[in-house]
């Protein structure tokens, strides 16, 4: 038998071992089963007070409702015996409410049917997980503005295919993260009013049952609960909850590209960056010195997960006719562990990212490792002028092959060349091969991405 005292959970985002490093205990609460069956009542309540403000249902009946509906008085282990007989936990729960609602309990769930009450729990979930995603996202975005501020002008190689290719600074490639979520941060306003609306329209979509009251009490609802009021029913209509899974998948997906490149630069070779200290994270159980990079590890194993949760919303939308027979099902384990994954990972950024230590002298140690080669394209620019465009490119690989072959650096195989020496002295070759000399416009648009930023609500 199980002991019980240990924990029965057996998936990361509940797990009593792995929750708090692949989610966040708000998220996990707003996507509770307490939490969800609330919104269920919120919205039998707030269906009840909606039909009695258009005249569909006597107002003391809303009013006892409103009263007696209680999260407190439902016998959970009750709904979900129903729940396994019915398969939907609707109306296990009207059962329940109609009971403690007495007289009035004949007007609960008044013309509705259980896509209704689920569709809008859910949507009440997502908008209240949305505002917890955009405060997240607001956060890293300031954390990632200062970072960028920080090392503007940090000279560090940039890379391409895994292999120098000209210098950047490690501001500008900051400056490259903080824009992707500029654009996330812009892109969950502009989903929400096509994701935050109710879904109120009865059996077949066609609010029948409430003759021409209907779109009477679909307003009312939505006021009742500040969601907007949808074009047409969306029973079968998914794109809107499909598109909000997919920006997570987006967001997650930037936030994978980051992971990325810290573990990368944190790498023994690179040994650029590294996630905050903190006694024991990282640490292998056979290997004393390494400091493995989990915030990012857990960042990146979030954005494949909630990429594969992307394409099942993506599955999901292929729905039959006028009710689907199982697609929609699939939203219920997509929704939830989209959200807390993408929490959680947002969660591990802005503690990798918050304390990230910057290690520019060796920056600046890589930098010198080609021997100032990864300024070759710099060098025959400079010499173009004097030489011509196409002999400079010749001269200048002329003293590539000498720094490959034979050693040295490329300053020292310039001063070798008469070609270059009847036009530039030591110290203007030298100022040539420095790489922090040619940073381009790295710097400045690290300034413009941050002020850009600043406008970003």
């Amino acid at each position: 038998m199980r002991n019980p005292s240990i924990p029965a959970a057996s998936t990361v985002v509940d797990s009593a071992l792995f929750r708090d490093a692949f989610g966040t205990a708000h998220m996990r609460e707003i996507f509770s089963d307490g939490a969800l069956v609330q919104r269920y009542i919120d919205v039998e309540i707030a269906l009840a007070k909606a039909e009695a403000r258009v005249g569909v249902i006597p107002a003391d009946a809303a009013e006892a409702i409103a009263r007696e509906s209680r999260i407190d008085r439902i016998d959970f282990d009750r709904m979900r015996e129903e729940t396994d007989i019915v398969g939907y936990p609707i109306l296990p729960l009207v059962h329940q409410l109609v009971e403690m609602c007495g007289e009035a309990g004949r007007y609960v769930h008044w013309g509705a049917t259980t896509q209704d009450i689920m569709d809008t729990a859910v949507v009440l979930q997502v908008r209240e997980a949305l505002d917890s995603v955009a405060a997240d996202i607001r956060a890293l975005r300031g954390i990632l503005a200062d970072l960028a501020r920080k090392h503007r002008d940090t000279p560090m190689a940039g890379r391409t295919h895994l292999q120098q290719a000209l210098p950047v600074t490690f501001g500008y490639k900051v400056a490259i993260w903080l824009a992707m979520f500029d654009r996330h941060q812009q892109r969950l306003d502009e989903l929400r009013p096509r994701v935050v609306v109710v879904q109120f329209a009865g059996a077949a979509g066609t609010l029948a049952s409430l003759g021409d009251k209907g779109f009477d009490v679909q307003h009312a609802l939505a006021e009742e609960l500040g969601l907007g009021v949808p074009v047409t029913t969306w029973h079968v209509a998914r794109d809107g909850l499909a598109e909000a899974v997919n920006l997570l998948a987006l967001i997650t997906g930037s936030l994978g590209k980051i992971a990325l490149d810290i573990m990368i630069m944190a790498s023994t070779e690179f040994a650029e960056v590294y996630e905050p200290f903190v006694k024991g994270r990282g640490a292998s159980s056979t290997m004393p010195q390494k400091r493995n990079p989990i915030s990012s590890e857990l960042m990146l194993a979030a954005s494949k997960a909630v990429r594969q949760h992307a394409g099942l919303m993506m599955d999901a939308m292929v729905q039959d006719l006028e009710r689907a027979t199982g697609p929609w099902h699939a939203e219920w384990i997509a929704i939830p562990e989209s959200f807390i994954l993408t929490s959680g990972a947002l969660h591990q950024a802005k503690f990798a990212l918050g304390g990230l230590i910057v290690d520019a002298p060796r920056m600046a140690h890589n930098l010198g490792v080609s021997k100032g080669l990864i300024v070759a394209e710099a060098v025959m620019m400079r010499m173009a002028p004097h030489l011509g465009r196409q002999q400079a490119h010749d001269v200048v690989y002329d003293a590539c092959r000498a720094v490959n072959e034979t050693g040295g650096t490329l300053a020292e195989a310039l001063l070798a060349l008469p070609a270059v020496t009847a036009h530039f002295d030591r110290a203007a070759i030298e100022d040539m091969v420095d790489p922090a000399n040619y940073l381009g416009l790295a710097p400045r648009m690290v300034d413009h991405a941050v002020a850009l930023s600043a406008k970003v609500a």
